[in-house]
């Protein structure tokens, strides 16, 4: 039988458009080692491991008349040079350089006639840095076959590439009459296939409402609210084809003084210093912000069955994302208030029983907050932005070194994908020490996306400062 994409997955492929790729990407950075990290090194390990990944050797086909949803088939010209790119920033090699770049290459779409992901091995980056931009098409990743690229190729150790043998053969492209013949035989064992349309069930709202509602389930706060339009204000605009990045750096050790403190979790920490800064940045609009103001985030938030926990090292097993509406109070003055509140928003996913803790997350090999952040924009992707302002995910990564080859991995930015009205996405995740946020906006809307960096750090440095 074809391999079919699932509903969700052909939606993300549906919608996309020139102004709203589908991708979720992660900005790595590593030192270069004594004896140098080269992009045929990079070359060397992803094709050594793509063996673990045989989705990333397929693309996607259309049915003829479009009677059933795309299939994947296996690339008969896949050609690893193309996926994986070289480029080089210009002296002196800043940061900055960096994060325009990374903007521009999120800004364009995938080829579909090729497997739906990319790399890139960014050179000349100043104090004998490299950085490996990945992105990855959100129709690709599911969290247990298929992983995201940055997970795969990281280790706990320094790994030199073997030579390696590929003895990966594609099989034959169904012909255009066989890809007929299947939709027609499944449509016969169910009727309803083939009058599916795919693009009305993702986009009508009221259907979109009734899985919210679902998925929130126990955030008491949040479902009464899930049938109305998010507030409106400047984090919701039609999305232009440009984006901004930038990013925030910031350490672990504080977000645990202030846990100690205040007795809250570190995301109540970090969706707070969120709030803090989008109050600010509110103000330094001159957008009006009174007590009752709030910005409703998307969370996803993952998730596991009741004895279904597994993990591999290829990912999470049985496990779902869900996404969770909070109201972050950007109208609350008082920085303990806003932690406080947000805490109490999100304690019902704690005491669900169903949360995965941060200690759980880090038994999965590799980088697993990568497939983790593709998994929760995918979430979040299913639904409709008029009822949220923003995306805010949030994963932990382990707090050891890891290394791609003989570099090993200093920091690393999640590039969140923006829905078709969402100006702003942002995602978290913690690595060796520190925590780190990447900031993905619209060009036209978000055009001061560092100021918001910024009041991201200043809103943590007052939680660090408040107490009862």
């Amino acid at each position: 039988m074809p391999d079919r994409l699932s509903a969700l997955d052909a939606s993300f492929l549906y919608l996309e458009d020139a102004t709203t790729p589908m991708h979720v990407g992660g900005v790595a950075v590593f030192e270069r080692p004594r004896d140098g990290f080269d992009y045929e090194q990079l070359l060397c390990l992803v094709g050594q491991r793509l063996a673990f990944l045989p989705r990333y050797r397929q693309r996607v086909l259309n049915v003829p008349g479009h009677l059933a949803r795309p299939v994947w088939v296996d690339d008969v010209d896949f050609d690893l040079n193309y996926h994986v790119r070289r480029s080089a920033l210009p002296g002196p090699g800043t940061d900055d350089q960096l994060y325009d770049l990374v903007a521009r290459l999120m800004a364009r779409p995938m080829d579909h006639e090729r497997p739906l992901w990319e790399a890139y091995f960014i050179e000349g980056l100043a104090g004998d840095r490299v950085a490996l931009v990945t992105k990855t098409h959100q129709s690709v990743v599911d969290g247990a076959g298929t992983v995201e690229l940055g997970q795969l190729i990281l280790d706990t150790m320094p790994q030199a590439c073997e030579p390696y043998e590929d003895t990966w053969t594609p099989r034959r492209l169904p012909s255009p009459a066989q890809l007929v013949l299947d939709a027609v035989s499944e449509a016969v064992r169910r009727p309803g296939e083939l009058v599916e349309n795919v693009r009305d069930v993702v986009s009508d709202l009221s259907a979109t409402a009734g899985k919210v509602t679902d998925a929130v389930g126990g955030v008491a706060a949040a479902v009464h609210r899930v049938l109305q339009p998010a507030p409106s204000g400047p984090l919701n605009r039609h999305v232009s084809g440009g984006r901004v990045f930038d990013v925030v750096r910031t350490r672990l050790e504080d977000y645990r003084k202030i846990r100690a403190e205040h007795g809250v979790t570190v995301n109540d920490i970090v969706l707070a210093a969120i709030t803090g800064a989008l109050r600010e940045w509110l103000l330094s609009r001159g957008e009006g912000v009174s007590e009752a103001t709030t910005v409703r985030a998307l969370v996803p938030l993952a998730v596991l069955e009741p004895d279904t926990v597994e993990f591999s090292p290829a990912g999470l097993v049985n496990n779902e994302v869900e996404p969770y509406l909070v109201d972050l109070p950007v109208g609350e003055p008082s920085p303990v208030l806003r932690l406080q509140h947000i805490s109490h928003t999100l304690r019902a996913h704690a005491d669900s029983g169903r949360s995965v803790a941060a200690r759980a997350m880090l038994k999965v090999g590799g980088f697993a907050p990568a497939t983790m952040h593709a998994l929760a924009a995918r979430a979040a992707g299913s639904f409709s932005g008029r009822i949220f302002n923003l995306v805010v995910i949030n994963s932990p990564g382990p707090q050891v070194p890891l290394y791609a080859g003989q570099a090993r991995m200093t920091e690393m930015f999640p590039v969140i994908p923006l829905a078709r009205n969402q100006a702003l996405a942002i995602g978290v995740t913690s690595y060796h020490g520190g925590v780190y946020f990447g900031l993905n906006g619209d060009r036209k809307a978000l055009s001061d996306v560092d100021v918001l960096a910024g009041m991201i750090e200043d809103s943590l440095e007052e939680l660090k400062g408040a107490s009862w």
